[in-house]
């Protein structure tokens, strides 16, 4: 009868590791089910804002990244959050591939919520 209770702790014991492992631990998961939800929401409240300025200004803000920038530009990249240090990288990129921002608003979108942070 002590056997097969023995087993179970000796189950146990092997199931701990300085390995890491896929699962998560499952006391953990609904702290980080609300944490995404939240992380989710912010980013997609976020994402609407870029997509709704680039929407409203498309045009113009293809011709201030043609110049260099300016305040359209500016205000696209502050509601993606870009940081400032990486702004200039962000449009030369995006000069670069300007035909294809020109014709798809929303590749737009998708390189300023890329850079963002």
């Amino acid at each position: 009868m002590l056997r097969p209770l023995l087993i179970v702790p000796i189950c146990l014991a092997a199931a701990c590791s300085n390995e890491a492992s896929h699962l998560p631990n499952p006391l953990l998961l609904p702290g980080q089910a609300i944490a995404t939800g939240i992380g989710n929401a912010r980013y997609n409240a976020r994402r609407s804002q870029v997509s709704a300025h680039v929407a409203q200004h498309h045009s113009a803000l293809i011709a201030e990244i043609t110049v260099g920038g300016g305040p359209r530009m500016t205000e696209a990249m502050d509601r993606a959050r870009v940081p400032e240090d990486r702004r200039p990288v962000l449009l030369r990129r995006l000069r670069e591939d300007i035909v294809l921002y020109s014709a798809d608003a929303e590749a737009l979108v998708v390189a300023l919520m890329v850079h963002g942070g």
